[in-house]
């Protein structure tokens, strides 16, 4: 295996061993002040979300909106535009918060935990001792631990093209922290990623041209949603759908050219890979204790998160379908919690993943929970539909709204929520309501009409999809 030390410097003996600093940090509590845990992170200390994810990325997202918001007003009567954009300072806003929030966790780890010891490298599985014990080996340490969690998370998918290019790019991990930004910047990809940081760059001066493999943006999403977003950023971006990456290169005065098919040249200064992620589990040397990956990349696990190998568990993207934050938290609290109990106990606690809602922080903004329209009629369900425009309530006149919806699937037969999605301002705070029905059992008519709706906020477009659906 690639992490074996040749020649072992220092070797510990640890009751458990954590592989990732995300969502996986989170575990040691007080309840494990008693046990000796090592923690392995060989990038940035608290990992994806923290450093080069959700955070961070939210944090440009602000700055984006208020600039699109000063770009738009005329059509209020209020004649404001942006007379410039100081990307350093944005930059340095976002990273003077998120990065002593990184140091300060790691020194808190190193110098406060006393049983606790943080190893800053790649680690792998090297099987396990006479002792029963898993080893876990760095390029000049050897751990053996009693039990693992495998919190490793997930890194940035290059094309095969783009990897075997020399092209310069990025991807989430470094576009951020740009020295400027940019004149010019191709994004390769059409999810939630590519979304984002169009968003970003273009609401504060970057000419965007989007790349896409596909035939619209945001396209796991609802149809509705998916094609809407798709209309609505053909108008702010350079949007070219169903294009095939030929090759890629430097350019001699610096910036890059894509070659596509039929021989379409597209030229920028920066080059930014949002084609997606994938699980770190291919990197761990799991086949050594007897594991293999799903036929996704995923470390497999059962609701409880325990793998196939006794005593090793694993959580967050590493493991689980939904590359999200939220689900990830939810998980570190799940195997937390049957850590303590025993790998044995029958009364481990179980994931909850019926109700998984997702949000994407682009403009205009995306969210959604449960089943797309699509997936219900495919499950079955006799259901019933309702779309409600944010322009048909009277906030949505204040906002002049004429792109922006709510789409409510329900069942005829149970008169149950199977699936949500907005496309709007606020969506992912708009949705929540929706997701604690969905999450409680509350039917359509007891969420419409059992509680107030306050007039004439914005929440009350999903108030009338809800009045809107016919059993």
């Amino acid at each position: 295996m690639n992490a074996a030390p040749a020649t072992t410097t220092r070797t510990q003996t640890v009751d458990l061993a954590i592989i990732g600093s995300g969502s996986g940090n989170s575990i040691p509590d007080d309840r494990f002040a008693e046990k000796s845990i090592a923690i392995f992170e060989e990038g940035i200390y608290g990992g994806t979300c923290l450093n080069v994810g959700c955070i961070p990325t939210k944090m440009f997202v602000y700055p984006a909106e208020v600039a699109d918001t000063a770009s738009d007003g005329d059509r209020f009567g209020v004649h404001s535009r942006v007379d410039g954009v100081d990307w350093p300072a944005i930059r340095d806003r976002v990273f003077g918060r998120i990065d002593p929030i990184s140091a300060g966790g790691l020194q808190y780890r190193e110098l406060e935990c006393e049983n606790i010891t943080v190893y800053d490298s790649h680690v792998e599985f090297d099987g396990r001792d006479d002792d029963g014990n898993y080893r876990l080996a760095t390029a000049d340490a050897l751990i053996l631990a009693r039990e693992v969690v495998i919190a490793a998370g997930s890194r940035p998918v290059i094309p095969p093209v783009i990897a075997s290019s020399g092209v310069t790019f990025h991807t989430n991990n470094d576009v951020m922290r740009l020295p400027g930004l940019p004149r010019r910047m191709i994004i390769l990809g059409s999810g939630y990623i590519a979304a984002e940081f169009a968003h970003v760059f273009g609401s504060l001066g970057t000419d965007v041209t989007i790349l896409a493999r596909g035939p619209m943006l945001l396209r796991k999403l609802d149809v509705e949603l998916s094609t809407r977003f798709t209309d609505i950023a053909a108008g702010k971006w350079d949007v070219r759908l169903n294009r095939d990456l030929v090759a890629a290169e430097d350019l001699p005065g610096g910036g890059v050219r894509l070659t596509l098919g039929d021989d379409e040249i597209v030229e920028a200064d920066v080059l930014l890979v949002a084609t997606g992620r994938v699980s770190n589990g291919d990197r761990l040397g799991i086949d050594t204790i007897g594991l293999a990956l799903t036929d996704d990349g995923r470390v497999e696990v059962d609701g409880h998160g325990r793998t196939g190998a006794r005593g090793v568990w694993a959580l967050g993207d590493v493991s689980s379908p939904f590359q999200l934050k939220h689900v990830a938290n939810h998980e570190q609290r799940v195997v937390q919690a049957n850590l303590l109990k025993g790998w044995d106990a029958t009364d481990l606690e179980t994931f909850q993943h019926s109700v998984v809602p997702a949000a994407v922080f682009t403009h205009p903004q995306v969210a959604a929970v449960g089943m797309t329209e699509f997936e219900a009629r495919d499950s079955g369900h006799n259901i019933a539909v309702k779309v409600q425009e944010f322009g048909d309530v009277a906030y949505g006149w204040a906002m002049e709204d004429t792109t922006s919806a709510c789409k409510v699937i329900a069942d005829r037969d149970t008169h149950q929520l199977l699936g949500v999605h907005i496309i709007g301002p606020q969506a992912p705070t708009l949705i929540q309501p929706a997701i604690q029905a969905m999450s409680f059992g509350l039917g359509v008519e007891d969420m419409a009409r059992g509680q107030y709706w306050i007039h004439p906020a914005m929440p009350e477009v999903l108030e009338n999809a809800l009045l809107g659906l016919v059993f």
